[in-house]
């Protein structure tokens, strides 16, 4: 037996605090029965449904570094007939971002279907830091940077203090370790800097390298081990 947002998680789908707030949203069922305890138990013998769907665990872990380009959007379920990210993985497990870029950033993006591996990535306690590379239409001005380095109000947040640097003519490297909606677009706008494109380059020490714009790779074991 084990808890039912743990064996979500197994099977791929979320992360365990990602399917707690499925079953509080009556989107779990258990032996055809919407289950929202928290503490609910499961066998290998109950079946399990999210969102109506019967999952199970998967037997293959996969876990994917994928380029994404401009214009695709990080969904699974695309109701609006856009470009989704999923379209660009053949695979025979089915796989989820871990996180988000929205539709027109660039860049690194994991994809996997181990949900604790993905738990891991995401929970702010382990503060794992995600690198970009904005290009602006005019040099950044050091006050700009010292504002982006000390913290900046975006709206509904007070960001945390950025690691933030010049990589070339009208490059800035920006490193957070947050992961709010927009965010490092709402930092520049705070600050006045003009955004024309916006590229992660890595989450923790998981480099996108030279992978070209589209395709994707595997994380090595030493990668994996790394988070």
């Amino acid at each position: 037996m084990e808890r039912l947002n743990k064996y979500i998680a197994s099977c791929g789908i979320c992360s365990r605090r990602k399917a707690d707030e499925l079953i509080e949203a009556g989107k779990v069922k258990v032996n055809d029965q919407i289950v929202t305890n928290l503490g609910m138990q499961v066998s290998d013998t109950d079946v399990v449904k999210v969102e109506d769907k019967v999952i199970s665990k998967e037997e293959k872990k996969v876990y994917i570094v994928l380029n994404k380009p401009k214009g695709y959007v990080t969904t699974n379920n695309e109701q609006f007939n856009r470009k989704s990210v999923i379209d660009l993985i053949h695979e025979d497990v089915r796989v989820y971002p871990v996180g988000r870029l929205d539709m027109y950033t660039e860049g690194l993006l994991i994809l996997t279907n181990d949900g604790e591996f993905s738990n891991k990535l995401m929970h702010p306690r382990n503060k794992i830091e995600k690198t970009y590379v904005v290009t602006t239409d005019t040099n950044v001005t050091k006050e700009q940077i010292e504002n982006l380095k000390n913290g900046v109000d975006i709206g509904d947040y007070f960001t945390k203090p950025a690691k933030v640097k010049i990589v070339g003519n009208n490059k800035v490297e920006i490193i957070i370790s947050e992961g709010k909606n927009r965010q490092v677009r709402r930092m520049c706008e705070s600050v006045g800097i003009n955004l024309l494109n916006l590229r992660r380059t890595k989450v923790g020490k998981i480099d996108l390298g030279t992978l070209q714009t589209g395709k994707y790779r595997y994380l090595t074991e030493e990668e994996k081990n790394m988070i």
